[in-house]
């Protein structure tokens, strides 16, 4: 009989597994000859989240998503989906989980429902009566008795979805879905997948595309190389200080020799006439630069600390390995 991960003693268990948890791997690599496509990837992905891993080109993510899903074997490490090992309990941790890997493939001589009855047939018998449910979730209702040679993109995106949904799955894990989608697409698909979150279901992004994520999921993984280099909340990696402030004023070029004077700051560059960036030294506060500036004469319009956003984390991160976005 195929079990569970226990969360007792003596199971077997990874460490520090526990049951919040949906995917967890550990030390996971793949290697394809002396190339190592995945390193030494540790990750733990709660439930009930979008989760976002980020990378660019080539950084490993759908060699990663493979070995999740079984397509591939990898050559170390431990992986638990849904509390059950992989590989060897591949089937029942499968059983609820979702998945399009690059662009989903369906047969073009069939309608969107006809290729979607087709997937059913292989799942269990509930799987047909999802079928309106899930073209109705993702806007094909209409467009389901056209044939997908017709479908544009974005249509086969979201039949592509459609066809997860006949699991009723748990766990979606979705390969750079956005790609090739338009605004109003991409927007579209921002609130499906949230309305998935909203439902309890975890959702598994894996893009490169920075401001999507940002926006859609609650926590990321940013990985180079193959390697997982940061990991965490959104809010743990972004709105960070960067120990920067944006200061508006009258004369950005009397600001910045005032600033010199005073010894305050690390240093302040002009940006315009009007507005200068102030290298914070630690320990100044803002007001002290302020008060500094409004005694000699020097209107202070706006005062703005700047902190880090996901482009920024990630930008410092790829380009310390010259990778080329």
């Amino acid at each position: 009989m195929t079990t569970k991960v226990s969360t007792y003693a003596g199971s077997g268990m990874l460490e520090g597994l526990d049951d919040s948890n949906i995917v967890t791997t550990r030390n996971l690599t793949k290697k394809f000859g002396d190339r190592i496509a995945v390193n030494q990837v540790s990750l733990a992905i709660p439930k009930g989240i979008a989760f976002g891993y980020l990378g660019p080109n080539g950084a490993g993510k759908t060699t990663l998503i493979r070995m999740l899903l079984g397509l591939t074997q990898p050559t170390s490490g431990e992986m638990v989906l849904r509390g059950y090992r992989l590989p060897s309990h591949r089937s029942a941790a499968l059983s609820k989980v979702g998945a399009i890997i690059e662009e989903p493939r369906f047969h073009p001589h069939l309608t969107g429902r006809e290729n979607l009855e087709v997937f059913a047939s292989v799942r269990d018998k509930e799987a047909f009566g999802r079928i309106s449910g899930a073209l109705e979730r993702v806007g094909l209702g209409e467009r389901a008795t056209e044939r997908v040679r017709g479908y544009s993109l974005g249509m086969r995106q979201r039949l592509g979805i459609a066809r997860c949904l006949l699991s009723d799955p748990e766990l979606l894990i979705l390969d750079e879905p956005m790609n090739g989608l338009d605004p109003g697409g991409i927007l579209e698909f921002r609130h499906l997948i949230r309305s998935f979150v909203d439902e309890g279901r975890t959702v598994v992004i894996s893009s490169h595309l920075l401001d999507e994520i940002e926006k859609t999921c609650d926590a990321v993984a940013i990985v180079d190389s193959g390697q997982v280099v940061k990991q965490g909340n959104l809010s743990e990696l972004t709105g960070i200080s960067t120990g920067t402030a944006l200061f508006e004023v009258n004369s950005s070029d009397l600001a910045q020799s005032v600033i010199a004077e005073t010894r305050l700051t690390l240093g302040a560059t002009k940006i315009s006439d009007t507005e200068l960036r102030v290298q914070l030294a630690k320990g100044i506060p803002t007001s002290q630069i302020t008060k500094a500036l409004v005694d000699a004469g020097i209107a202070v319009e706006s005062i703005l600390n700047e902190t880090t956003n996901l482009e920024d984390e990630f930008l410092a991160i790829t380009n310390k390995s010259g990778v080329q976005l």
